[in-house]
């Protein structure tokens, strides 16, 4: 039975959608400006200093998938709700956090209540709109998202600057108080389509375990101990994949790959994309403040122009996907990141800026024409008691490729440069390394279309 929801649900839902997905990009990218501040007064090294924001993706990443399933089994707006109010209450005690250990533990904490959002919001949204809306509303969270990462370092560096950093997580709290508040009172349903079902915690522990040592290992590469985690952490997800296909209760139905193409391909897209994107602003952050000896103010003004493309696009992707088969869309979406990607490979010392900022919107397209229609397409692919995990999924599909990007960045920094700091007698070969990370980051992109434009009909 297909159940009609109230316009004043719908809002609510769509609000409540709308700032959690904004809340979490936005206190990542702003921390991030924080760091060094972090650093000074807490006086930790660049090693610890990187596990400030490492330590949130980790734990979330290990979680997204249970706590879909969790999710399905035990109500979405329950597991919501605990997990906003989780992460409201470690942003408050993060700001008072007397050493790195303790900030470390509420960052941990945080990832455990992000985990809970992101594997239940989209979720939620999904429950209430009907397909022929999805698409829309779906692009206007993404849009939220980019909005986040857009305006993070901007206020992350005011409030650094003129509050300290601790305010940062302070300013978290009053948005997570109203998303908490518009939930209980707008909220009255609850959503929980597998319920009954045993939740598999053997297989969670399996996949949770296995993927904390991919990820170790991906961020330790190119080290041998990098590479050993990496095939260790594979092993282990084989395991688990064998082990789910034996259990009666996965916590990941295997079906969901083997019998359904748009989801498993709509997933690979995902972390293809993730993969060759991520770490283009990190490449192009130092190419600004190094070769082109600009500020870090002026380099993230001027980074920013992907971002706004993709938050203002996002919404008109959505929607143009409800009236066209996603895969179309989104697979236009990549053939643009691709062209931005390969444009931006021939990058030198003397580039102009505005067409450097030409190319940065090209992307910026491109990431508004892939995403939102690709979330459509993963989320209208799948029975409704496993719309949480579907959201998990996607969501540890976009970690583990941001992850991988960073990693593919540190190899080829690693043969090209070395262990050295970027001074203007390195300039060159950091060109050269850049070009060659943009030229693997587009073929990628190739290659991911292709799985795209593979992946099948959502409509019939």
């Amino acid at each position: 039975m297909v159940t009609e929801y109230t316009d004043g649900t719908k809002r609510a839902t769509l609000l409540i959608a709308v700032l959690s997905s904004f809340l979490t990009p936005f206190m990542g990218s702003s921390i991030n400006v924080a760091l060094p501040s972090i650093a000074r007064e807490l006086h930790i090294d660049a090693v610890l200093l990187s596990w400030v924001a490492t330590s949130f993706l980790i734990a979330s990443a290990v979680l997204l998938v249970p706590m879909g399933r969790i999710a399905d089994i035990h109500g979405r707006k329950r597991v919501f709700t605990l997990g906003i109010t989780i992460i409201t209450a470690a942003s408050l005690l993060a700001a008072f956090s007397p050493s790195v250990w303790v900030l470390l533990v509420f960052r941990v904490i945080q990832g455990i209540g992000g985990a809970m959002i992101f594997g239940t919001s989209i979720a939620i949204l999904t429950s209430v709109f009907p397909l022929e809306e999805r698409g829309r509303v779906l692009g206007i969270t993404v849009a939220a998202v980019y909005l986040g990462l857009s305006l993070g370092p901007f206020f992350g560096g005011l409030l650094t600057e003129y509050l300290g950093w601790r305010s940062i997580f302070i300013a978290n709290v009053p948005l997570g108080l109203v998303i908490i508040c518009t939930t209980l009172a707008k909220l009255r349903q609850e959503w929980s389509e597998a319920a009954g079902e045993r939740f598999d915690t053997l297989g969670s522990l399996l996949y949770g375990a296995s993927l904390v040592i991919f990820i170790l290992g991906l961020l330790a590469l190119p080290t041998p101990q990098g590479f050993l985690g990496v095939v260790a952490g594979l092993a282990g997800l084989a395991l688990f994949v064998l082990w789910e296909l034996r259990t009666s209760n996965p916590v990941v139905n295997m079906a969901l790959f083997a019998g359904n193409r748009v989801f498993a391909l709509s997933n690979l897209a995902a972390l293809i994309h993730y993969s060759a994107t991520f770490a283009v602003g990190f490449v192009l952050s130092l190419y600004l403040q190094y070769v082109r000896g600009m500020s870090a103010r002026d380099a993230g003004l001027l980074l920013v122009a992907q971002p706004v493309v993709q938050a203002v696009l996002s919404p008109f992707a959505g929607a143009l996907s409800d009236r066209v088969e996603p895969r179309f869309v989104a697979s236009a979406g990549m053939a643009c990141t691709a062209a931005g990607l390969f444009g931006i490979s021939f990058i030198g010392a003397d580039t102009s800026l505005p067409l450097l900022v030409g190319i940065l919107m090209v992307l910026g397209f491109g990431f508004a024409l892939f995403s939102s229609p690709n979330v459509n397409a993963i989320m209208s692919s799948v029975e409704k008691r496993f719309y949480g995990v579907a959201s998990g999924m996607l969501a540890t599909m976009r970690v583990i490729g941001q992850t991988l990007s960073m990693s593919l960045v540190a190899l080829i920094f690693s043969v090209y440069l070395g262990r050295i700091h970027i001074t203007p007698a390195y300039f060159p070969a950091f060109l050269k390394s850049a070009s060659m990370i943009f030229v693997l980051f587009g073929s990628f992109c190739l290659v991911g279309m292709l799985a795209s434009l593979a992946r099948g009909r959502v409509r019939e």
